[in-house]
């Protein structure tokens, strides 16, 4: 989670090591199986998720052994990948918590889920409009998606992104989640070996969905807590650092074709204001520089003073043909495991290339035939689900941010989103990243799943994330082991 986009672990990432200045805007991937096939070199050795150099661009194929004599190159790194990113997830997954068969199980405050609605999606889903079985739904169909589900994303986002006018339904294409979407975006617009710029701390899932398929790298935008002016906040985005960071990128030879923006940020909160969107898209422009905007909390914006703009709702795009859109239904719903996302992109190029890699990133017509019937239906959406949602979210939010402050934590506290960014330094021995990672260890072992600032390639040590949008019992428990680890007083035990 956005991030999707899909599970987040919340394994903290190794530690960066020297990084030389190096060309990787050529070549179409040789680089990669000539890196990994060898044993790897320790002057290249960068940080989880595949950074080198000052502005974390480099090649996660010098980042691991070759263990494995089954697997090609390619494969080895994708292995990699999973040992060393789903740590936590995969301890959870061994021995989740349930009230009743499991009590002594982990409590997973770490992956991005919205927990709270299932009463009311149980009861929209299991309606006799959802089931429909009909040739059509079971044959192959136009790869953008089926006609009838991409008309009412259309008519779904112009309503909930309030567009200017009425967007179109050849300007979507469907795919089976957000993190497809990010693999098949950075497979059509970079070759391999260039870079999207994208403000740090991020979801760090993106780092894989860009570079398993296509090998294509992140160039950090580095963003830090300090507050410098009266009209700043923490980790703020600016069009100076941005423009930095590009400039650096550019400097150690590597070619930059997007910047990817989060909002409501994850695992920040923050929302951009549509001032701060138009001056991030005039940057782009004037770089000639894909923007890719991930909004899929767009609807988990529990505050309503926040005012929350969709880039689709402003009057002018800079570059129309480079703003690409993406939205899900996994966390605004609560539909991770239905495996929904839609690309909104005027770009005909972009879409029809997408839409080819459907062939692997579709699918199935019942499952376009459900989501079409949830997204027409904005009668139960407006005045049931997100009502209630949004009340459900406050309410949890709350509690964490009532925890936090008899804990003395600082955090940032914003309405948006399913999470909240704590500071744990307080509680490090050292300010590293080594303390950094025993904290998240000491956590899981006492059996609460969180996520680690560098995870999210955050460039201050102590910070995590923690995720509320679940059930009253569980948050509480949660926080009660939360709370026993930084005591320092034994792992949880039945």
């Amino acid at each position: 989670m956005s991030t999707d986009s899909q599970k987040e672990s919340g394994a903290p990432a190794a530690s960066p090591g020297p990084a030389p200045t190096r060309d990787l805007s050529g070549g179409c991937g040789d680089d990669l199986e000539r890196q990994c096939c060898r044993e790897p070199d320790q002057k290249l050795l960068g940080t989880h998720g595949g950074v080198l150099g000052t502005h974390g661009v480099g090649d996660p194929a010098t980042n691991f052994s070759c263990d494995s004599p089954f697997l090609s190159c390619r494969g080895r790194v994708i292995k990699w990948f999973w040992d060393s990113a789903e740590e936590g997830y995969r301890t959870y997954c061994m021995d989740k918590y349930d009230e009743d068969q499991n009590p002594s199980g982990i409590i997973n405050l770490g992956v991005s889920e919205n927990k709270l609605c299932f009463d009311l999606l149980q009861s929209r889903l299991t309606q006799s409009d959802m089931l429909r079985v009909e040739p059509a739904l079971l044959q192959y169909a136009d790869w953008r998606g089926h006609l009838f589900l991409r008309e009412e994303v259309a008519r779904f986002l112009s309503l909930y992104c309030k567009s200017r006018t009425a967007l179109r339904p050849e300007n979507v294409v469907v795919l089976n989640g957000c993190a497809s979407l990010f693999s098949a975006l950075a497979t059509v617009l970079c070759e391999a070996g260039e870079a999207f710029l994208i403000p740090t701390p991020y979801y760090g899932a993106i780092t894989q969905h860009i570079y398993l398929n296509s090998h294509v790298r992140l160039a950090y935008v580095h963003l830090d807590s300090e507050v410098t002016g009266s009209d700043a906040r923490p980790f703020q985005l600016t069009v100076e650092k941005l423009e930095v960071a590009l400039q650096g990128v550019i400097s150690e030879g590597v070619t930059v074709k997007g910047l990817i923006l989060i909002n409501p940020q994850n695992p920040l909160g923050d929302i951009y204001s549509p001032g701060e969107l138009q001056e991030y898209l005039e940057f782009a422009k004037r770089h000639e520089l894909h923007v890719v905007m991930d909004e899929v909390y767009m609807l988990s914006v529990f505050d309503e003073a926040l005012g929350y703009r969709s880039v689709l709702s402003l009057e002018r795009l800079p570059d129309p043909q480079r703003t690409h859109v993406m939205w899900s239904t996994s966390k605004d719903f609560g539909l991770s495991g239905l495996r929904f996302g839609v690309l909104y992109t005027e770009n005909q190029d972009v879409a029809t290339a997408v839409a080819s890699l459907c062939r692997y990133y579709g699918l199935s017509g019942m499952a376009q035939h459900q989501m079409a019937q949830l997204l027409r239906d904005h009668d139960w959406i407006s005045q049931v689900y997100l009502p209630e949602n949004h009340t459900r979210l406050k309410a949890a939010h709350t509690y964490i941010s009532d925890e936090l402050r008899a804990l003395g934590i600082p955090f940032l506290s914003r309405g948006a989103g399913l999470f909240i960014w704590v500071n744990l330094r307080k509680y490090l021995p050292q300010a590293t990243f080594e303390e950094e990672e025993l904290l998240w260890h000491r956590f899981l072992d006492g059996k609460v799943l969180l996520s680690s600032g560098k995870a999210f390639q955050c460039k201050e040590p102590g910070w995590f994330r923690i995720v509320f949008a679940d059930k009253a019992h569980r948050l509480r428990l949660g926080m009660q082991r939360f709370r026993q680890v930084l005591e320092g007083r034994p792992p949880f035990r039945t």
